[in-house]
């Protein structure tokens, strides 16, 4: 199973948090990866974020990055996305 964790933080203090489990065992890492953040979008209803080098950067080396009002194209009410792989499968 692929687990992510997305959070909104606001003032840094956790406003929102969902864990959004992706059980297709037949798409790659990557493509899970954009799955679990438009669901993620969708369940707080937001506009998809973009991926800016920074962010790429991060996930490649952490497994999270954050996604701040830079990364979206609409005003954003909260300081930033916290996106973090909790678990996968190999």
């Amino acid at each position: 199973m692929f687990r992510v964790w997305g959070k909104i933080i606001r003032q840094n203090r956790l406003v929102k948090d969902i864990v959004i489990e992706i059980e297709d065992y037949s798409i790659s890492r990557t493509q899970k990866v954009y799955k679990a953040l438009e669901d993620m979008c969708y369940a707080f209803d937001l506009g998809k974020p973009i991926w800016l080098e920074l962010n790429k950067k991060d996930f490649i080396k952490n497994a999270r990055t954050r996604f701040t009002k830079d990364c979206f194209i609409e005003e954003i009410d909260f300081d930033y996305l916290d996106f973090q792989v909790i678990e996968e499968d190999y």
